[in-house]
């Protein structure tokens, strides 16, 4: 880090083990990216009424070049947060994914997911259950009434829009769909 490490405590007694741990767990955090520029951590036990026990609340600021993390555990939501090791660990576990999140969409890794196909169903044949699909491309598929979801095989007629998910290679009619589901009145155009 190019600014050490701001640790606070609120309301709550700072001591040696506790300490510790944050620095540990801190120091951890540069593993998943080197070039964390400055860390704040702040510890806190706030005063509620009508509860049993002290809920702690670990707020966490990191900043990265171009972008800022912030962690802020809400004890109302969590009783396991009684123990203030459960709300720092639970605080650190979300920085930890939230800087690998920043680091994948740095490098582009962002996961890309693809849209199921879209067609039209071109030719059925509901005594041998099965039928053909064109996709917006102009390919046609084939499918079996099984790879129809919910059991909408009867429901389809030529000229249904259908969502399809193509199976990897191809069965004995050409390219099949693993997954044909059978579009509503509103659905949304791509």
């Amino acid at each position: 880090m190019q600014v050490p490490l701001q640790l606070t405590f609120h309301d709550i007694d700072s001591s040696e083990a506790i300490e510790a741990k944050i620095r540990e767990r801190a120091t951890k955090l540069e593993e998943f990216y080197d070039r964390i520029t400055s860390c704040r951590i702040v510890v806190e036990a706030p005063h509620r009424r009508n509860h049993k026990g002290r809920l702690y609340v670990v707020r966490i600021d990191v900043s990265l070049p171009g972008a800022d993390i912030v962690v802020n555990r809400e004890p109302q939501l969590n009783h396991a947060h009684e123990d203030v090791y459960v709300a720092i660990r639970d605080a650190f576990n979300a920085a930890q994914r939230q800087i690998q999140d920043y680091v994948r969409r740095r490098r582009g890794q962002v996961k890309a997911h693809e849209a199921p196909g879209h067609g039209r169903v071109i030719r059925l044949f509901p005594a041998q259950g099965y039928g053909f699909i064109r996709t917006a491309d102009g390919r046609e598929i084939y499918f079996h009434g099984n790879s129809v979801v919910n059991g909408a095989f009867d429901k389809l007629e030529v000229g249904s829009e259908v969502r399809v998910v193509e199976a990897e290679g191809e069965g004995e009619k050409g390219p099949q769909a693993s997954t044909v589901k059978l579009i509503g009145k509103h659905h949304i155009v791509e």
